[in-house]
């Protein structure tokens, strides 16, 4: 057992120190934000959490959260549920002619879902309940500690904070998300720092939330993301009959940009027949634009060799991509899940074996996921980017035209529909969901690719007065 020094106390972060906490580590989360945690029936009008500029922006929890979360924190997903969080299936209304009834296995697509400040205070109202486990609020990190190492590779020992304390660590987890610092503070140690590669994204979101009278969230009519030429449109389900609507357009397209008004926002939504009626219920916020968001991914071992020993990157602070398929937190469980297995294969004090494997198991684990994500998110963009241009999107790419087929002919078969299901609950990859037998000919043999109704771009920019 060692002392373990989280950088960053978000819900990945803080669901991985508490699950190394339950394994006897003592265990110190530092957050910069100095709000403490209200209740959860407060949090998401009191809790400000400046670090986070996507807090109350819209957020989904995917089956695989649940499944990862029930298997290494007991009792989490209950308390989830107890504070309002939304308990849904996506097979549930959906007719046995598409389903092909109920089978046995089905029940790992269950999810319990809610709006980020209500989930996270539930995590850590569990996380102060832990033992072993300290989260020390209005606490930012300045910089790392560096001892002796080997083969000249820089060893951080701990982290110094911006009061000018040395806290001292067995192991420093990079918890900080995507703009995390760690990077520059390992080059200001002597490292080369992890090798980085960054892009912005290319996708600006325009979201909104609402509530109902009666607790019911409006029905849905198709999936949680939705495609339409050169946009896509979010329908997001959360906690206490409350739920969450996104647009989402290229950064290129200027002529989206007065979506950010409430009223173009709402009268683009409502020209979608499958989601208009997501905007039936009260507002509770205006239209949150989020903006500039970079595809980024840290590499800790180059050419076979750790550029640090004595810390790792974990989820966003990793690798991150655009939201817009709401498997952040769903990665970065796996990604936590990965972190309590390191540590119960490979002593603390082995410092280079742990770096390299933590590097093997983020591969195994944890990056499929993300490259998986990121070849769908390059697509779509290139995709939207052709219909404002006016041509047709035909990339030489076998894996989009299967991912294309999936999509397309889920509906007519139900093994096509739960394998839909897996790779977007990110349970299982596209690539090996597509490589069973006999699924990629199926997909391909029934794909409807029918673009879904609603206004074309040319009556899309009449609509937003472009």
């Amino acid at each position: 057992m060692g002392r373990i020094v989280f950088v960053g106390g978000g819900i990945v972060g803080t669901c991985a120190a508490m699950m190394l906490a339950n394994d006897g580590h003592d265990v110190t989360v530092l957050e910069r934000d100095p709000s403490p945690p209200p209740p959860p029936a407060d949090a998401w009008e009191d809790w400000e959490r400046r670090g986070v500029n996507q807090f109350k922006m819209l957020h989904f929890f995917l089956s695989r959260f649940r499944m990862v979360a029930e298997a290494e924190l007991p009792g989490l997903i209950d308390a989830m549920e107890a504070a309002g969080g939304l308990r849904m299936h996506p097979l549930e209304g959906v007719p046995d002619e598409i389903t092909g009834g109920r089978r046995e296995g089905d029940d790992r697509f269950m999810t319990v879902t809610a709006r980020r400040p209500v989930a996270e205070s539930v995590v850590a109202a569990m996380a102060g309940a832990t033992p072993g486990l300290t989260i020390r609020r209005g606490v930012g990190v300045a910089g790392v500690l560096t001892g002796p190492g080997t083969d000249d590779v820089v060893h951080v020992t701990g982290v110094r904070t911006e009061h000018g304390d040395d806290i001292p660590a067995d192991l420093v987890v990079d918890s900080g998300g995507r703009r995390s610092a760690m990077p520059t503070w390992l080059r200001e140690a002597g490292s080369a720092g992890p090798s980085e590669i960054i892009d912005d994204c290319g996708f600006v979101y325009y979201g909104r939330h609402f509530k109902s009278a009666d607790g019911s969230v409006p029905p849905a009519f198709g999936g949680l993301v939705q495609p339409y030429g050169s946009i896509s449109i979010l329908t997001l389900p959360a906690d206490n009959g409350t739920w969450g609507v996104g647009v989402i357009t290229s950064s290129k397209d200027h002529a989206m940009r007065s979506v950010s008004d409430i009223e173009c926002w709402e009268k683009v939504v409502q020209a979608y027949p499958l989601v208009a009626h997501w905007v039936s219920g009260e507002p509770i916020t205006d239209v949150k634009v989020m903006a500039k968001i970079e595809d980024r991914q840290r590499t800790y071992v180059v050419d076979g060799r750790p550029v640090a020993t004595g810390v790792v990157p974990l989820a966003d602070a990793w690798a991150c991509t655009n939201p817009s398929l709401g498997r952040g937190m769903s990665i970065g469980i796996v990604h936590a899940a990965a972190l309590r297995s390191l540590l119960r294969e490979v002593p603390l004090d082995d410092a280079r074996a742990l770096a390299l494997r933590w590097h093997e198991l983020t591969l195994e684990h944890v990056e499929p996921h993300f490259a998986g994500t990121l070849a769908y998110d390059r697509h779509r963009l290139a995709e939207i980017e052709a219909v404002i241009e006016g041509r047709p999107y035909e990339p030489d790419d076998i894996g989009w035209t299967l991912t294309k087929a999936l999509e397309g002919s889920m509906t007519k078969d139900p093994d096509l529909l739960r394998g839909f299901i897996e790779v977007a609950s990110v349970i299982d990859t596209g690539a090996n969901v597509l490589s069973r037998p006999g699924m990629a000919e199926k997909a391909l043999a029934l794909a409807d690719l029918t673009p879904l109704p609603g206004p074309d771009r040319a009556e899309l920019l009449s609509l937003v007065g472009a």
